[in-house]
């Protein structure tokens, strides 16, 4: 680092020796002192004692350098609050380090570090550390001090355990522990009260810890462990918990608790020794990915296995029917039933939620299938493939709990003001009808997730979706779209999937490569010339950025 550096607070600059007038801009005895440094991604091997001639230094970064040693001086920059050595060579750190009082963020990762300073717990307004890659095989017990630590980074090192002390870090929000030699995890862990991501994958562990003050963990991931066995009681207090991945292990059965987990969205059991599922995982209300393959499941064909999740979900629910043995099922269908009692699923409505009437080639849904539900709330309609021309009038009735409506495949010309009414929909299925436009009234269904429009009649992009500001994704392949606002389209900023297949469009908006928030963009079989089908072919990504770098300047 050249010397001028290290003096920049201190000496006058080179011209101030030339007799020269100093416009405002110029007044360099004014100036204040250097508060960040960034000497990243240089060949240093060394840093200057010098340092400390830098006092008002809040942020240091020397990452990716040669370093091996740290200076002594680093210890008076009193001000620092970021410091980043990762991706150097250091084999320790000096003690003088402990003394910065305001240090926030401390990188050390990709060292070669393989023993920490006992005093670290002095440094107690640290909210984030990043000690991963190294060769560290204990954790200092004064890491209970740092009670305003956020996020800890322990992946790839060499620890056998982990202090049960780190459960006083009470404001921890995150805990890596990836790739270390974990076999066990101090159960003191389980009342860590912000914890909200542990991740304790490729360890060895041999079962999962109990969690029962971790109320807030949102994220569990304990892949390729040596974990056999899944208890109730590892579970049942993990209310928040939203993704659960255990794949690679050696569970031999999953717990009918599993469904008390009623946030769960991700669930990864892939490679393990299940044979048998519970029926019930079909009813978690938010589960979006289940992955079970590797799995020796002697119920489910495989081949259902690679259709996906909904389609398992679906499976797993109709199972639900048949297991079902207990006192209050529906009574056998006798001589003395009425025959409107028999063609409705009371069970579907009071345990799956569900009203379906599908597949009966009906032009109305009939009465006593609305009149069934009394009470219950419905969060899923089924009323596909029929020979409906209208929406059911009645589904009005549902508003306060349907969230999942399928009207595909029937001959329903236009949607009816009932619709605009549901106002928990988030999902939306009017494929395969007659639509040529849609309601602006559709405004109001704030919470529209995913829609379906595709095969139906639609000249022009529906602009009532461009206001629907929840959308994640929008169907409307095989109608005879011919154009779309890129700028719209654009502010619609939870947009992930648009899928324009088979239409009309005569060009694409080179705008469009603006909507970044757009992980898949299905543009194939429209009549345009650009982007052409080579650059369809590599993907979103390479579509996107086609489109931006024709965006003229």
């Amino acid at each position: 680092v050249p010397q001028h550096v290290w003096r920049i607070n201190l000496d006058t600059p080179e011209e101030a020796h030339q007799n020269l007038s100093f416009g405002a801009a110029d007044r360099w005895w004014e100036q204040t002192d250097l508060t960040k440094l960034i000497l990243a991604s240089n060949k240093l091997q060394c840093l200057s004692e010098d340092v400390k001639l830098l006092p008002a230094l809040t942020v240091l970064d020397v990452h990716d350098n040669q370093l091996t040693s740290l200076p002594s001086a680093l210890g008076q920059l009193e001000n620092l609050q970021k410091l980043d050595v990762s991706h150097n060579k250091l084999k320790s750190i000096p003690e003088e380090l402990m003394q910065l009082p305001h240090l926030k963020s401390l990188l050390l990762h990709h060292n070669e570090l393989s023993h920490l300073p006992d005093g670290f717990g002095q440094l107690v307004n640290l909210e984030e550390l990043d000690l991963s890659n190294n060769h560290l095989t204990d954790i200092p017990t004064s890491f209970a001090l740092l009670i305003n630590l956020v996020r800890l980074n322990l992946a790839c090192n060499q620890l056998k355990n982990l202090p049960a002390d780190i459960s006083a870090m009470k404001s921890l929000r995150q805990l890596d522990c990836t790739k270390n030699y974990l076999e066990t995890v101090p159960s003191k862990l389980a009342t860590m009260a912000s914890l909200e991501q542990l991740y304790l994958r490729k360890n060895k562990l041999r079962s999962l810890p109990e969690f029962p003050s971790c109320k807030l963990l949102k994220e569990l991931h304990a892949g390729e462990n040596q974990i056999e066995i899944l208890n109730a009681e590892n579970l049942k207090h993990l209310n928040s918990l939203s993704v659960l991945e255990l794949r690679d292990n050696k569970i031999k059965s999953v717990p009918d608790e599993i469904t008390l987990l009623q946030k769960l969205e991700r669930l990864d059991l892939a490679n393990n020794d299940i044979s048998r599922l519970p029926y019930t995982l079909g009813n978690l209300p938010q589960l979006k990915f289940l992955a079970l393959e590797g799995n020796p499941l002697r119920t489910i064909r495989r081949d259902l296995l690679q259709k996906g999740t909904q389609e398992l979900l679906k499976y797993l629910r109709s199972k639900i029917q048949d297991d079902v043995t207990s006192p209050n099922e529906e009574p056998p269908v006798t001589a003395m039933t009425l025959p409107s009692e028999s063609r409705i699923n009371m069970h579907a409505i009071t345990s799956l939620k569900l009203l379906e009437y599908s597949e009966k080639q009906a032009a109305v849904i009939p009465d006593e299938m609305f009149n069934a539900v009394r009470s219950n709330p419905v969060a899923t309609v089924n009323f596909s493939k029929n020979q409906l021309n209208e929406i059911p009038p009645r589904i009005v009735e549902l508003k306060d709990s349907v969230c999942d409506v399928n009207l595909g495949f029937n001959k329903i010309s236009s949607l009816s003001l009932e619709l605009c009414m549901l106002h928990k929909l988030t999902h939306l299925d009017i494929r395969n009808n007659f639509l040529t436009s849609l309601p602006e009234e559709m405004e109001a269904l704030t919470r529209l997730q995913v829609i379906n429009l595709s095969f139906n009649r639609f000249k022009v992009f529906p602009s009532v979706l461009y206001h629907i500001v929840a959308l994640e994704t929008i169907l409307l392949s095989n109608n005879q779209v011919g154009s779309i606002d890129p700028l719209q389209l654009k502010k619609m900023d939870k947009l992930g999937t648009l899928d324009l297949q088979n239409n009309d469009l005569l060009q694409v908006p080179p705008e469009l490569g603006n909507c970044e928030t757009l992980r898949t963009l299905l543009l194939e079989g429209n009549p345009f010339r650009a982007p052409r089908a080579a650059i369809l072919a590599k993907g979103t990504a390479a579509v996107l950025e086609y489109l931006r770098s024709r965006i003229p300047t």
